[in-house]
């Protein structure tokens, strides 16, 4: 495999101390062969991942105790090589627990954090060199939980993301609003952002109510900017929304099961995720060990094409290759990535060799070139 055509691929080992870790893995694209590389040990429970846009730096969770009553932290990493060698930089308190999400906005001065058990949703400066700065802005909200499910009780953050980004004047491209999943108070929350100074202010015109009970988990906007995607987590279900990128509003337009007709087993979902082109989207079950694949009109609507078996248990994550041409599946329960080839005409996949294994794989993050 050449190592500079290769894809550079981090992948989060979800475990305490010392089996906990970040492993970096070489992905050709043309064979769908996935090749161990550097491997950064004893950081306790990584649990998700972001890259910065120009590909030099790495975020990740860093949990003594993930989901305990202290607060976690997020830690940045320079990207030494192509080998995918991480040097750390620092730390910051993510002011919450269970931080279960991170993203940086498109200009990449601004990490946005979701932790679960407090709903909240925090921004945090990225300095010139990559470090962090402390968080900026904090929001938890406050609101009682939907309880439709007996999971909701109370709010609890599972994601948050920046919307399509604008340029404007030469800038940088950056976002206006952000969007977080809040899957105990069935809502989409909307805040505006100022990424030069990481400052978050809510934006109501922009919340939208998810379907009761729903429990929407992970986010994802088409290359448009036009829709907004939402796996509910709770009832096995993935929203469409047309989304106004001037007013940051958002309407459902639909939703649809991710689960074959008479399913009646313990599943929930997880992960959403869209091809490139936006013609295709995919979304995991968990329980059903499974890969749900949509064909995504011009409306944005889905029309659901195949749902096939994730090559093993608990499905937690996906990643597509910039080409398009193909996708990875972290079975974190399972131990292992599955590397699936995406068929450009119909979206439908096939495995690629065995499965390789890892250690609780629990996000998968591909290098920008």
């Amino acid at each position: 495999m050449d190592a500079n055509a290769a894809l550079l691929v981090f992948v989060s080992m979800f475990a305490p101390e010392e089996s906990g870790g970040i492993q970096a893995f070489r992905l050709d694209t043309a064979t769908g062969t996935l090749a161990p590389a550097a491997l950064t040990r004893d950081v306790p429970h990584p649990f998700f991942l972001a890259i910065s846009p120009d590909g030099k730096t790495l975020f990740s969770i860093w949990a003594k105790e993930f989901g305990s009553k202290q607060d976690e932290e997020v830690a940045a990493w320079r990207i030494v090589d192509r080998d995918g060698t991480l040097s750390p930089l620092n730390r910051q308190s993510t002011r919450g627990a269970a931080s279960c999400f991170l993203e940086t906005d498109p200009s990449g001065r601004t990490l946005l954090v979701a932790s679960y058990s407090n709903g909240s949703v925090a921004a945090f400066p990225i300095h010139a060199d990559g470090s962090l700065g402390a968080a900026a802005s904090f929001f938890r909200n406050e609101r009682h939980g939907s309880r439709v499910h007996p999971r909701q009780d109370a709010s609890y953050a599972h994601a948050v993301i920046p919307g399509p980004a604008t340029v404007a004047g030469g800038a940088l491209p950056a976002s206006r609003f952000t969007y977080a999943a809040d899957l105990g108070t069935d809502q989409i929350l909307c805040h505006r952002l100022d990424a030069a100074t990481a400052t978050l202010s809510p934006h109501p015109p922009g919340n939208a109510p998810s379907p009761p009970g729903g429990g929407p988990r992970h986010l994802a906007f088409d290359p448009t900017g036009r829709r907004l995607y939402a796996m509910n987590e709770l009832s096995n279900s993935v929203s469409v929304y047309d989304h106004d990128p001037v007013t940051g509003g958002l309407v459902e337009r639909q939703t649809i099961s991710t689960l074959p007709a008479g399913f009646a087993g313990e599943t929930k979902t997880a992960d959403v995720k869209l091809t490139p082109d936006g013609r295709f989207l995919y979304g995991t079950n968990r329980g059903h060990d499974s890969i749900a694949i949509y064909s995504v009109a011009a409306d944005g609507r889905l029309t659901l094409v195949d749902i096939v078996t994730s090559h093993g248990a608990g499905p937690q994550n996906l990643a597509i290759t910039p080409d398009g041409r193909l996708l990875l599946c972290a079975n974190m329960p399972g131990n292992n990535v599955a590397i699936f080839r995406i068929d450009g005409s119909s979206g439908r996949l096939s495995l690629i060799g065995r499965p390789v294994e890892v250690t609780s794989p629990a996000c998968i993050r591909i290098v920008p070139r």
